[in-house]
C-alpha cells in the first residue's frame, strides 16, 4: 500500500468520531473546491498544493465530486515543466488521487525525469537544486511521487544515505544537515521512510517523539516549542502508528486537543493561535482523528 492510501485509510476513519459534524466538513471541502477545478489556498486562489488536501479530503470522506473539472485543472500542468520541486509532487499526488486518469504514461515518465533535477550529488533529493544532500522532506515527498507514478524510485540506497546523515544525536531527525536538534514532522518522515524499505531505525525515534507531545494534548514540532500544531501532531501519529507505538498513551489528550481546533464552519485551525480555516490543516485533523479512534 503507497503512503497516500496509508493515509487516506486512516482519514476514512474519522467520520466515527466526527458523527454528525461531518456534513460540515464535507461542505467546508466543497466550499474550497472552486471552478476550476483546485482548491483554495488561504488565499482564495487556485493551487496544486492545496488541490491535494481538498481531493483527499473529500476522498476519506468518500463524497462525490466533480472529478472531470479536477482532471482539466491539472492537465494545465502538463508533465510539471514550470513547477517548483514541492508543486511538482503535488502534482502526482493529485493525479494518484484520480486514479492516473488525466495523464499518460509518457506525461509520467516526463514528470519522473523532471524530478531527478533535484537528486542530490550525496544522497537524496531536495527542493533547491545542486545542494549536496537531501532534506528529509525532500525524500519522503519523491519515494511518495515515484509510488504515485507507478514508476520504480532508481537507487533508493541514495535515500537512506540521506536521511542516516540528517539523524540527530537525541535520536531523531532533522530535515537538513548541521542542525543539531531533531523535528517531529522530519522525525515522522523518516520513520515512514525506514518503514517502507525495510531499513531498521530502532527505538530511540519512538521515545522521541512522544517527548514532543504535552499533557493538556498534542505534539510540537521540537520539544521547546511554544505551542503543539495539528500538522506536527497527525503525522506524528502516523509515524509512531507505523512504527507499532501504543498510542492509547496519547490518546484521550490529543482526541481534546483537535477537538480544541474544531471549528463549526466545518474545518481545523492549525494551532490555537490560528484564525484561518483550510483544506490542508483539516485534512491533518481527519488524519489525526482516524488514528486516535479506538
Amino acid at each position: 500500500m503507497s503512503f497516500r492510501l496509508e493515509m487516506l485509510q486512516v482519514a476514512r476513519v474519522a467520520p466515527k468520531v466526527l458523527g454528525d459534524s461531518t456534513e460540515l466538513v464535507e461542505s467546508f471541502f466543497r466550499r474550497k473546491h472552486l471552478a476550476d477545478g483546485g482548491f483554495e489556498d488561504r488565499q482564495g486562489r487556485s493551487d496544486l498544493y492545496y488541490t491535494v488536501f481538498g481531493l483527499e479530503g473529500m476522498l476519506a470522506l468518500q463524497a462525490e465530486f466533480d472529478r472531470e473539472r479536477s482532471g482539466s485543472f491539472l492537465k494545465r500542468y502538463g508533465s510539471g515543466e514550470t513547477l517548483d520541486f514541492v508543486h511538482l509532487c503535488c502534482l502526482a499526488r493529485c493525479h494518484a488521487a484520480l486514479k492516473n486518469e488525466f495523464w499518460s504514461v509518457e506525461q509520467r515518465e516526463a514528470f519522473v525525469a523532471r524530478l531527478e533535477e533535484f537528486r542530490c550529488e550525496k544522497g537524496g533529493y531536495h527542493s533547491a537544486k545542486g545542494r549536496e544532500w537531501g532534506s528529509a522532506y525532500g525524500c519522503l515527498l519523491v519515494a511518495a511521487a515515484y509510488e504515485d507514478t507507478q514508476i520504480a524510485l532508481p537507487e533508493p540506497e541514495g535515500l537512506k544515505s540521506c536521511l542516516d546523515a540528517l539523524r540527530t544525536r537525541d535520536g531523531a531527525w532533522n530535515n537538513e544537515r548541521h542542525v543539531p536538534l531533531g523535528t517531529a514532522p522530519a522525525t515522522a518522515a523518516a520513520l515512514c521512510l525506514y518503514r517502507r524499505m525495510g531499513w531498521d531505525v530502532g527505538p530511540e525515534p519512538v521515545r522521541w517523539l512522544f517527548t514532543c507531545f504535552v499533557p493538556e494534548g498534542g505534539c510540537k514540532a521540537f520539544p521547546a516549542a511554544p505551542m503543539p500544531d495539528l500538522l506536527s501532531t497527525a503525522v506524528s501519529l502516523h509515524g509512531l502508528s507505523g512504527a507499532g507505538a501504543d498510542l492509547k498513551l496519547v490518546q484521550e489528550s490529543c482526541l481534546d486537543y483537535v477537538d480544541s481546533l474544531w471549528s463549526n464552519e466545518g474545518g481545523f485551525h492549525g494551532n490555537w493561535t490560528d484564525h484561518v480555516l483550510d483544506v490542508e490543516y483539516t485534512y491533518y485533523g481527519l488524519l489525526a482523528l482516524g488514528h486516535l479512534t479506538a
